[in-house]
């Protein structure tokens, strides 16, 4: 919204620091309206908006800093905002599907384990006393339920501890470089999960690499952003080659045709790209068609999950419940025999 905005002030004529001014009234996050503050600040002080805003980097991201740096150097700072606004709200609503679509098979799962465990640390107890007065040898189903009952209930502290310190070791380890290649590693081996997050990568690739090549950022420059943007390992390791190989006087495409984390279309399009002197005009399509297949692989995917979550919760739902009947069921046809 900000970048939208300040894009529209400037189109209109409206100086930067006025811009800016009107944009730090604006602004909803205290913490933001402060940034903006001091940005302005920094511009009526003769200081470029690029590295004022290259201060506050947690807020403003590489891509708008360099962004707004080839805007001031080629004088179209209100065009090119308003190319990278599109990009922000394409992102966004990338981001919003996805989330969407993973919002309710977590709390679906959520809601199943709570529930679960409040099952086997206060009701299976009250069965377990009622069926100790029973005096016979219980369904082994039924024993087994009660023995996981009785440990969650002496130790379900300690897990809860244990789970905790897992999660936090489990954070540490990702963010360091080993940790992130092992976790793009498994979650590109799963099943549906890997395609779509493949999609997602090459998508922000090709995005990003199209915006910032519209917008005049010399090519290594460019490289450099769209490693940080696209979150996968792949594309950052595929980057080092891909700017090795530029350097050196070479073609994306001639790169991009060696690695096999690209799929053919990438491949074939950057060459016609090349071929035309259109390669963010091509990157722009390879993006489109990605979205597009995000948009219907995420729905096929919610679609999956809702049977999927049914038939879980009915199994571990029902297999506790048969469980805790069937003593009471055996001594019903005990009395009846």
């Amino acid at each position: 919204m900000f970048t939208a905005q300040l894009a529209s002030m400037l189109e209109a004529g409206l100086p930067l620091v006025s811009a800016l001014d009107a944009l730090q009234e604006q602004a909803e996050h205290p913490v933001f309206q402060i940034i903006i503050r001091e940005v302005k600040n920094d511009v009526s002080s003769g200081t470029s908006f690029s590295d004022s805003a290259r201060k506050f980097n947690n807020a403003f991201p590489n891509l708008f800093i360099s962004m707004v740096e080839a805007g001031e150097a080629s004088g179209g700072l209100a065009n090119i905002l308003g190319k990278v606004a599109i990009y922000f709200e394409n992102s966004v609503k990338l981001q919003k599907q996805v989330k969407g679509a993973m919002t309710y098979p977590i709390c679906v799962i959520v809601l199943a384990v709570g529930l679960v465990n409040v099952l086997l640390v206060f009701v299976i107890p009250v069965f377990a006393d009622m069926f100790s007065d029973f005096g016979q040898e219980l369904p082994k189903p039924t024993q087994m339920l009660i023995d996981l009952s009785a440990f969650l209930k002496s130790y379900i502290i300690y897990m809860l501890i244990g789970a905790f310190l897992f999660y936090k070791g489990l954070v540490k380890v990702i963010a360091t470089p080993k940790g992130r290649i092992a976790k793009d590693k498994f979650l590109f081996k799963l099943p549906v999960l890997g395609v779509l997050i493949q999609k997602i990568s090459l998508s922000r690739f090709c995005r990003t690499y199209a915006i910032l090549m519209r917008c005049g950022v010399p090519i290594l420059n460019a490289l450099a952003i769209v490693s940080r943007a696209s979150g996968s390992t792949y594309i950052e390791a595929a980057v080092v080659d891909i700017t090795r190989h530029i350097s050196q006087g070479g073609q994306l495409s001639e790169i991009v045709a060696t690695n096999t984390y690209f799929p053919p279309m990438v491949k074939h399009m950057a060459k016609a790209g090349e071929t035309t002197g259109n390669v963010d005009g091509m990157m722009d399509k390879i993006s489109d068609f990605y979205d597009s297949e995000i948009e219907v692989l995420v729905e096929a995917l919610t679609s999956l999950m809702e049977p999927l979550l049914i038939v879980f919760l009915g199994v571990i739902i029902g297999g506790i419940v048969m469980a805790m009947f069937l003593p009471i069921f055996n001594l019903a046809g005990a009395v009846s025999g």
